[in-house]
């Protein structure tokens, strides 16, 4: 189902000439449950070989190519929401893991001519697992995307919910479409004055899990407890 979502920005938007500014986005999921993620971790097979780098690189249809008159918004994934671990108990072990996520894959494109708005279709693949302690067969995620003024203030953050049935697999892949619609006030105002990040609703200690560097596999716990790597 496609739905749309307004945001207001804050006055920073004065801060590049973009008057009082909406960013409205379209979302438009696929679920594909039981899908095995396209890569993994510390990028070994559960019997330790290496995987063959070609098999990391996520799967998942173009966007179309849209024509635009200058450069675009840069589109990133932050790096301390791009992982969603749930852990229980007081160690940090496999054993312990609820459901797990990773951004596995974003694409971007845009468009803009003259004095239009900047119009950026975003694709994201979510890899999305459930661990030993995981409560239940279904799950739902949050995430949420933000348009900053260039590494300065954030001028809009708006929040996703991702509901998810595994339907009895242990793991699944979400493909999340966005449409994000930036008006600007003049024809001089180009895309690179803006960035796109992306992240997971993550708590405090899951930044920190994530900033640390340590990981698990969006399957972790599965197989054995040993399958969590650092």
């Amino acid at each position: 189902m496609r739905r749309v979502f307004k945001i207001s920005l804050a006055p920073a938007l004065a801060a590049v000439a973009l008057a009082s500014m909406a960013v409205p986005m379209t979302a438009d999921a696929q679920v594909r449950p039981g899908q095995q993620r396209p890569g993994s971790g510390s990028g070994e097979n559960a019997d330790g070989s290496q995987q063959n780098q070609r098999a990391r690189t996520p799967r998942f249809a173009p966007l179309r190519r849209n024509a635009a008159a200058g450069p675009c918004p840069y589109v990133k994934i932050l790096y301390d929401a791009a992982r969603y671990v749930e852990l229980t108990g007081d160690r940090v072990a496999a054993s312990n893991v609820a459901f797990t996520g990773e951004i596995e894959g974003l694409t971007s494109e845009c468009a803009y001519q003259g004095d239009e708005p900047i119009t950026v279709e975003t694709r994201v693949l979510f890899n999305l697992g459930r661990g030993p302690q995981a409560d239940g067969d279904a799950r739902t995620y949050r995430y949420w995307i933000a348009v900053t003024e260039r590494n300065k203030a954030v001028l809009a953050k708006e929040y996703f919910d991702l509901p998810v049935d595994f339907d009895g697999a242990l793991t699944t892949s979400v493909t999340q479409d966005q449409t994000i619609v930036i008006p600007r006030a003049a024809a001089t105002t180009s895309g690179d004055n803006f960035e796109i990040l992306v992240g997971f609703d993550v708590t405090p200690q899951m930044a920190e899990f994530n900033r640390t560097g340590s990981r698990f596999r969006v399957n972790a716990g599965a197989l054995a407890p040993s399958a969590a790597d650092q």
